[in-house]
């Protein structure tokens, strides 16, 4: 290969994407069929999103990355008259396997905490989209996420967090 060839050659990825997986998968109807019959109109859909990363070796750059996703279904207020019950709860942990290749140290949080998450959402978002379909109602299609967003809101709770525990208060 000349010199010419290696020097156009496109620089390696920073991480080698090992596998991806289902971690664990929940769905659930509590108040089973008869909210088929009661509920009259679309539900109120809240969504919860963490991600986890831990390395899996202490001697290798190999980390497990967790998406973990919930969703959370409700009757809009005031539609029996009672309390809003629970229409059904999909949860999803969507897990991948990484190993970072020569990074920096600077730059491992945010590739194992918004790249690799960027990455296997689109999947993560189709298992909850064909769940909740398959459970008996219209699909759950996630929007796009603010990795970077929550990231650094996760960052600002542990700084937060670790600067309370220095001063002594909890």
């Amino acid at each position: 290969m000349s010199a010419t060839n290696a020097a156009s050659a496109p620089p390696a990825l920073p991480l080698t994407m090992n596998l991806q997986y289902t971690k664990d998968l929940s769905f659930e109807v509590p108040a089973g069929a008869e909210i088929f019959a009661t509920l009259r109109s679309n539900p109120q859909i809240s969504v919860n999103i963490d991600v986890q990363a831990n390395r899996l070796q202490q001697d290798q750059a190999v980390f497990e990355i967790v998406l973990a996703i919930k969703t959370e279904a409700t009757e809009p207020a005031g539609e029996t008259g009672a309390a809003p019950r629970v229409v059904f709860i999909a949860e999803l942990a969507y897990a991948a396997v990484v190993t970072l290749n020569e990074v920096p140290d600077n730059m491992i949080e945010p590739l194992l905490l918004v790249e690799v998450p960027r990455l296997i959402f689109p999947y993560a978002r189709n298992i909850i989209s064909e769940v909740t379909r398959d459970g008996g109602f219209p699909p759950v299609v996630l929007q796009p996420i603010d990795f970077v967003g929550l990231w650094q809101a996760k960052r600002g709770q542990n700084n937060a967090a670790q600067v309370s525990t220095q001063t002594g208060h909890a």
